[in-house]
């Protein structure tokens, strides 16, 4: 009989969430244009939400810890000392557990490295306080797991538009709404419940830059996600986990602002969408089948929900993880750092001298120069020795459902592309996990033109497409020996 199927899978899971609000007062400053530095107060708080997956075999070996934080960026060093503290806590290896950001720009960039700057002084206290709130929430996670079962669905959802701009009056490129640019729409949602039907978290898989609020916001915000999360688990009585996906080239449609309402539109827009899709969700363990006609006025073909078959129903127990390395080459035309501080020092003296003239406009203009070249030089120190970046690539097949965690932004035709060669399976795509580097990887097409992205980028043109081939023969060569 011809039927409806929608990806599912079975394991352990258990679901925690912790607040991690910095302190009014610590440096906040994200925003080149900015002209403030320390935060002056709370939007909505910043969360860690925690996911904890093992196969229902109960192997720990099986185990993957994933975390959320409402972070922008984190020092790969610090997101190491998280792994290895968390997982000594809870007896699993560091490298199965994935932690990964947001990319709120309302966090503030929380780096020792910033310690330096006006209340930087409160970022390593901080960050301890955040390293004790996961392992606490991750001992919680992994004493509370039990039986669940998982369904997924696609949505869609408009609010991520292409950002790469040509400005034809000024003829330079702009980060900024393109009206003609590809916009990838694609909303997963996955909705975990345990055994007896409790719903335990909706996952959310969406790309989308949390972009809203820019350099005239001087609270600590989630940006829209924290609105997105907040409709949906009012209407689940479930935590939302989000994973961000391949944004590198997307934003929301309405964005750069200090408006804080609009912030919480943006959210409500992706939060109803993601509603709106786990209404579409079958009751896990059942598939839709055509049972036949009913003669009415004209034959009607009528449907039901029933059990999957017991062949069927076995393989959503399928569960295993993944992990691969991919050398992405650097570009050729890499700065150095020596000219880096060069052009740092000058900005920074035109700076003074902007202050000492009261001239607002070239002041702005000064920080925001003198800040670029403060993060070229941190992109480039972290950069790791040799030709190449060795990006490491996690896989988990769970079930009728593929996920895959990087490192890095990429550009949105990273997931559309894997998921058209992988269709009808959905494929969440989560990116800036384990680290941010090695920042941008844009495709080929995109280099030369003067973006944003492109000119920041340390991998040469080409790099993302050799990532999805290598993991596309990666997936093919998993499929078919599991």
């Amino acid at each position: 009989m011809m039927s409806l199927r929608s990806p599912q899978f079975r394991c352990l899971a258990a679901a925690t969430r912790g607040d991690i609000t910095p302190p009014v007062g610590i440096y906040h400053r994200m925003w080149g244009a900015a002209l403030h530095d320390q935060a002056t107060g709370i939007h909505q708080p910043l969360t860690a939400t925690l996911l904890w997956l093992e196969s229902l075999h109960s192997n720990p070996a099986t185990a993957r810890l994933l975390i959320s934080l409402d972070h922008c960026i984190l020092e790969s060093t610090e997101l190491q000392a998280i792994a290895d503290e968390v997982s000594a806590a809870v007896q699993i290896q560091p490298e199965n557990v994935l932690i990964t950001l947001t990319h709120t720009h309302g966090s503030g960039w929380m780096a020792r490295s910033r310690s330096e700057f006006p209340g930087g002084q409160l970022i390593e206290p901080y960050l301890l306080s955040v390293r004790a709130t996961l392992v606490r929430l991750a001992i919680e996670a992994r004493d509370r797991r039990v039986p669940c079962a998982a369904v997924t669905g696609v949505g869609r959802c408009s609010l991520a538009r292409h950002r790469d701009f040509f400005d034809t009056d000024r003829q330079h490129a702009v980060c900024g709404l393109n009206p003609d640019g590809d916009s990838d729409d694609t909303l997963l949602v996955t909705r975990i419940s345990t055994s007896e039907g409790r719903p335990l978290v909706t996952v959310v898989n969406y790309a989308c830059h949390p972009t809203t609020l820019a350099w005239d916001n001087t609270l600590i915000s989630p940006d829209w996600v924290g609105s997105m999360r907040d409709i949906v688990e009012q209407h689940t009585q479930a935590l939302c986990l989000f994973l961000q996906g391949a944004s590198g080239d997307l934003g929301p449609r309405e964005g750069f602002t200090g408006d804080l309402t609009v912030a919480e539109k943006n959210g409500r827009e992706i939060g109803f969408a993601v509603l709106s899709t786990l209404q579409s969700l079958p009751t896990p363990g059942t598939h839709y089948v055509y049972q036949g006609p009913v003669l009415s006025g004209t034959w009607i073909g009528t449907w039901k929900h029933v059990p999957l078959p017991e062949e069927d129903a076995a393989g959503l127990a399928d569960f295993s993880w993944h992990s691969t390395q991919i050398e992405l080459p650097y570009r050729h035309d890499l700065p150095t750092i020596e000219d880096t501080i060069r052009q740092r020092e000058h900005w920074q003296s035109e700076e003074d001298n902007a202050r000492r003239n009261s001239d607002t406009e070239y002041l702005r203009r000064c920080r925001a120069n003198a800040e670029q070249m403060t993060r070229q030089l941190t992109r480039l120190q972290a950069l790791k020795p040799g030709r190449s970046w060795p990006l490491t690539v996690n896989i988990g097949l769970l079930g009728e459902s593929i996920w895959i965690f990087v490192p890095g932004e990429l550009y949105q035709v990273f997931q559309t592309e894997l998921r058209k060669r992988f269709a009808p399976t959905p494929v969440f795509v989560t990116t800036l996990t384990g680290d941010w580097q090695p920042g941008y990887i844009p495709p080929a097409s995109s280099f030369g033109y003067g973006i944003y992205q492109e000119v920041i980028a340390a991998t040469s043109p080409g790099s993302l497409e050799i990532l999805i081939e290598q993991i596309t023969r990666t997936l093919r060569q998993l499929r078919s020996i599991t």
